[in-house]
Formats: C-alpha cells, sequence, structure tokens
C-alpha cells in the first residue's frame, strides 16, 4: 500500500501502490511513497548540471477569495511563487532545510525545473509524481532506480474518489513552520510571486 504524507488522508487507500505510468508523449506521471519522495528529487536535481528553479504552490487563504455566498466560492485560486537560477547546491539544501515539511504539507504542490532543458519534476497532492521533459526518453529507468516499475494503468488517489471514498488534505506544520512561511523566508535569497492562477 502506498505511504502517503501526513496531511493526507484516502478512504480507498487500500487501493493505491508505487508505480508509474507514461501519460503522454512528454510527461510520467507516478505514485511516489512518501519515504522515497526527497530521494527522487534528488536525483532529478543530480542529473541536470544545469540553471534549475524552485516552484511552490500555496492555495489562497480565504480571506482573499471571493464569497458568492457564506462559505460558497465559485472558484479557487493557487499562488506560485519561484525561485530562479539555482544551484545542484542550492536545490538541494532547500529539500535538506524544507523536505519534511514539503512532503507532508497536504496543501502545497512543489518542484524543481530546468531553465535550458526546461524539465520538470512536480510532487502534487496525495503524492502524486509528475515528470515533464521533450525528451522523455532520458527518463526510461529514472523511477526503476528507486524500485518504482512501470505500470499499465496507474491508479492515483483522485481515480478513488468519490461519495463514499473521499479524500481530505490538510495543512502540516514542521518544527513550528507552515508551507505558508517560506515565501517570506525565502524572500531574501530571491523567492518571488509570478502568479496567481485558477484551481
Amino acid at each position: 500500500m502506498l505511504e502517503l504524507g501526513k496531511g493526507y488522508q484516502v478512504a480507498a487507500g487500500q487501493d493505491l501502490v508505487e508505480g508509474y505510468e507514461q501519460t503522454s508523449e512528454t510527461y510520467l506521471t507516478a505514485n511516489v511513497g512518501v519515504k522515497k519522495l526527497v530521494e527522487v528529487c534528488q536525483h532529478f536535481i543530480a542529473i541536470h548540471p544545469e540553471p534549475l528553479f524552485f516552484i511552490l504552490e500555496l492555495p489562497v487563504t480565504a480571506d482573499r477569495e471571493e464569497e458568492v455566498a457564506p462559505g460558497v466560492l465559485t472558484e479557487s485560486h493557487r499562488d506560485v511563487y519561484y525561485l530562479d537560477g539555482c544551484s545542484q547546491e542550492v536545490c538541494l539544501w532547500l529539500l535538506e532545510e524544507y523536505g519534511n515539511l514539503l512532503i507532508n504539507d497536504g496543501m502545497s504542490k512543489f518542484g524543481f525545473g530546468c531553465h535550458q532543458s526546461q524539465d520538470e519534476i512536480m510532487l502534487g497532492q496525495y503524492n502524486v509524481v509528475t515528470i515533464y521533459s521533450q525528451q522523455l526518453e532520458n527518463y526510461a529507468d529514472f523511477f526503476a532506480a528507486h524500485e518504482i516499475f512501470q505500470v499499465n494503468q496507474l491508479v492515483t488517489a483522485w481515480d478513488t474518489f468519490s461519495v463514499q471514498t473521499p479524500g481530505k488534505s490538510e495543512r502540516v506544520d514542521y518544527q513550528g513552520k507552515s508551507v505558508y512561511d517560506l515565501p517570506a523566508e525565502l524572500k531574501e535569497v530571491g523567492m518571488y510571486l509570478g502568479e496567481t492562477r485558477v484551481e
């Protein structure tokens, strides 16, 4: 069974296992157990000796959303933050410093991308990892190196959700910090708000 981060609960979690699938010509999608998430990111960083960037997506706080009725939204939004021009060492430091918070938090998404090749890895909610590349053949053995193997049809947590089998994601603090503290904390090293997008 797939081990999820602390910020997630899935009613039909017994149906989830590690594995990956090529979901398009440019995307791999994987279920990755929480204990492997940091090492998967470290692997991605290690094979890209080029300028990198860090991306952090946070749900907009309730006080900034527009309600059409008390507690009712027609749409929700996410703030997308970037830290550009990172070396491999800086990205590895980010993982060491904030990895436990990021992989266990149930509200945020984060990842790393490449300024030159445009390759990206994103860790989304419910331990779903996506890799984007115009040269996807370079990742033929990427997940297998972590004993995560290709499947014919990947079942993610999102595929299990229904009225009877819901999912739950919530904020998780780590050592007195939440993901909402990171933009201010990393502003001094160059993090900035790139956009606010519809969820």
